[in-house]
């Protein structure tokens, strides 16, 4: 976090540490099917976007754009899905845009907390 309380610097560090990764499996790969490149992206690209987000979760335009833009890239190295813009690019991939995903797990934490599923221990003053 930076001194004036913003997560910039933290967002910036994330998408690039992702997309020196995604380089380096785009390198590296010559297979481009979706049964290869997804779990790929899953389980090496994507962790890096979501470390912490609950924390700094990404509300400024520019950084939900910024971190939009490594899936944007990941999926156009699937073959016979690059030419499809974004939106269906996710769909026929069967995934779903990083700003979504980040309302869903927020959704599904509130909704755990408030059903007693999270033991939440409140202080009170």
């Amino acid at each position: 976090m930076s001194d004036d309380f913003k997560w910039e610097k933290q967002c910036c560090d994330a998408v690039k540490t992702a997309n020196r990764i995604l380089g380096m499996i785009n390198r590296n790969f010559t297979d481009r099917s979706q049964s290869t490149l997804i779990p790929l992206y899953k389980s090496v690209v994507r962790p890096h976007l979501e470390y912490y987000r609950s924390v700094w979760n990404p509300h400024f335009r520019t950084d939900i754009e910024l971190i939009e833009g490594v899936q944007r890239r990941a999926t156009k190295l699937v073959q016979d899905v690059e030419h499809l813009h974004y939106n269906d690019r996710l769909e026929h991939l069967g995934l779903m845009c990083l700003y979504t995903t980040r309302i869903r797990s927020d959704l599904i934490d509130t909704y755990k907390i408030m059903n007693g599923i999270y033991n939440v221990k409140t202080v009170i003053f």
